[in-house]
């Protein structure tokens, strides 16, 4: 076992002593020694009840045969670091995750490790260390938050919530309503209830491999997520036992079977940050290109928040993500071979496998739309790409042109909202956002829920180097490279250009003549870095594209 190297032989006696000084026993460093890490915390909601799944964990752990090891990873939740400076360490914890998850693994040589996250850059963090390390791992998360209810019967969400500041600053809300929404809109502990970054990536866990039927849907406060969590923790007994490893189960094909399972379900566009980053701890280059050739093929199943009125615990009830990777064999979009953490195929996962809800997880036959969730866009303004999620954006907007309304930082850009000055027809750009330029990425639910809120959404469009939280809809369109920083052609965009999306064709235009813009790029200068110091200016110097998943090098 690899933990002999800390717990066998009288040379490793002085190792022995500091296990017993921790209270272990000479039985329990006879067993294979299990890390488990614990993502839990006291200020991310989907983090608060992750010691009770880590409990639970352990418990399967030993009832298998194993000793658990519980260690920490950190946890920052998107919504409170929202508008403003915490959300440019957002995406850059996901590397921290990852490297600090490697350092604690190696260090005291685990036989196979529980990762257990919940929350949007926790997961792919966790999941990046697990294909680095490679060593038998599986996954349990801390489950979805339920609904909300509103004191008239409705059902709310997070997504609700920030599009409520954008209607009370337009005057549509008043104080009251506000506060109505403020404490309906997030009732239980997990992560928020809609198919948002942190659900997406759950889900996708499940549908890549690496976790037990049930973990992207089991809400939070169900019993049934503790019950999974001990599964869990036998199950790593299994895999380690059979010396299954990530790199076994995350293969290419297990990355396409991801990426049609985030088009049927509509996923958040940040997957397409997070799935090339996993790919690439594989050595499997996951590109830009291979998103739209999937969503060619792939019809839409699902319309959860913010696209739709349902939300997680409804899809659970449907049967959860197994329920649509079944829809999806019946036109032979998956790879039903490939190995899974249950030590069985895709195939032998999926018998017997219902959709219990056809007017939620829509049959492969009558889809919500032919086409994926999520588009990839190219032009003369993004040469690399962008990222719109196509499956929450109004049909009038599917095509639009419109002048440009120009902002160098999201700051700038949500107090001109606030203060009425985006108007119809207006596309507004926030450039300098992006990875280096950020640095960091920022999120940017604020200015597209105040546009959202204030009824523009079907009207106005908006295009940045930044991100958006799965909760944005609208023509929200992202990621766009190469970022301004980089001397990208959105840093040439001038204030009334017009410019041209068209989601079905897959391109995004600033309607400028080549002349101009490369006069425009010969008087360009990259403004100096917002932040010199820190995690942030070394992560400025490091990251790569958007395009690229934003890794490190």
């Amino acid at each position: 076992m690899r933990s002999d190297n800390v717990t066998k032989g009288a040379e490793r006696a002085p190792n022995r002593s500091l296990f017993y000084a921790l209270g272990y026993t000479r039985e329990e460093l006879d067993r294979p020694l299990i890390g488990v890490v614990c993502s839990q915390n006291e200020i991310v909601p989907g983090h608060m009840n992750l010691d009770k799944i880590c409990e639970a964990v352990k418990a399967g752990v030993r009832l298998a045969g194993g000793t658990p090891v519980e260690f920490p990873a950190i946890a920052v939740c998107d919504g409170i670091a929202m508008g403003h400076v915490g959300m440019k360490y957002s995406l850059v914890s996901r590397e921290l995750i990852a490297d600090s998850t490697e350092a604690m693994a190696l260090a005291h040589q685990f036989d196979g490790l529980v990762m257990i996250p919940n929350c949007d850059k926790n997961v792919p963090g966790l999941l990046m260390a697990a294909a680095r390390l490679n060593i038998p791992t599986i996954f349990v998360s801390g489950g979805p938050m339920m609904a909300g209810t509103m004191t008239d019967g409705r059902r709310t969400c997070l997504s609700h919530m920030f599009e409520a500041v954008g209607a009370y600053k337009a005057g549509k809300l008043d104080d009251a309503g506000l506060e109505e929404y403020e404490e309906n809109a997030c009732p239980t502990c997990g992560s928020c209830s809609g198919m948002y970054t942190a659900n997406s990536m759950n889900c996708l866990t499940e549908a890549i491999g690496m976790a037990l039927r049930g973990n992207g849907t089991i809400p939070a406060v169900y019993s049934a997520r503790l019950r999974l969590a001990k599964h869990t923790g036998m199950q790593i007994m299994e895999l380690v036992k059979k010396d299954i490893r990530p790199r076994d189960i995350m293969t290419a094909a297990a990355f396409h079977n991801a990426e049609t399972i985030d088009m049927a379900l509509g996923c958040s566009t940040n997957t397409m940050l997070h799935l090339p980053a996993i790919a690439h701890e594989c050595g499997i280059e996951v590109s830009f290109d291979m998103a739209n050739e999937i969503s060619a093929k792939t019809p839409n199943l699902c319309h959860l928040a913010p696209a739709g009125d349902t939300y997680m615990e409804d899809l659970d009830r449907a049967g959860g993500v197994y329920a649509v990777m079944k829809e999806l064999t019946r036109k032979n979009l998956l790879d039903t071979s490939l190995l899974t953490v249950t030590g069985k195929t895709v195939a032998e996962n999926l018998e017997g496998v219902e959709n219990l809800d056809p007017a939620l997880i829509r049959p492969i036959d009558h889809p919500y739309s032919p086409v994926g969730g999520i588009a990839v866009l190219k032009g003369n303004l993004a040469p690399e790409g962008c990222v719109v999620k196509q499956s929450a954006v109004a049909p009038e907007m599917m095509t639009h042109t419109g002048p440009a309304r120009v902002f160098d930082s999201e700051d700038d850009a949500i107090a001109a909202i606030y203060a009425g000055k985006i108007v119809s027809g207006d596309v507004v750009v926030i450039r300098y956002e992006g990875p280096k330029g950020g640095p960091g990425m920022r999120e940017m639910l604020n200015p597209t829920s105040a546009i959202a809120g204030m009824g523009l959404d079907k009207e106005v469009a908006l295009i940045t180097d930044g991100r958006f939280s799965g909760a944005t809809r609208g023509a929200s369109i992202g990621h766009v490279s190469p970022e301004a920083a980089l001397g990208g052609p959105i840093a040439f965009v001038e204030e009334g250009d017009l410019i041209s999306i068209d989601i079905p064709s897959h391109t995004i235009e600033l309607k400028v003549d080549d002349a101009t813009l490369a006069a425009r790029k010969a008087a360009w200068a990259c403004p100096e870095p917002k932040i010199k110091t820190g995690y942030l200016a070394r992560y400025a110097k490091l990251v790569t594209s958007a395009a690229r998943g934003a890794v490190l090098e």
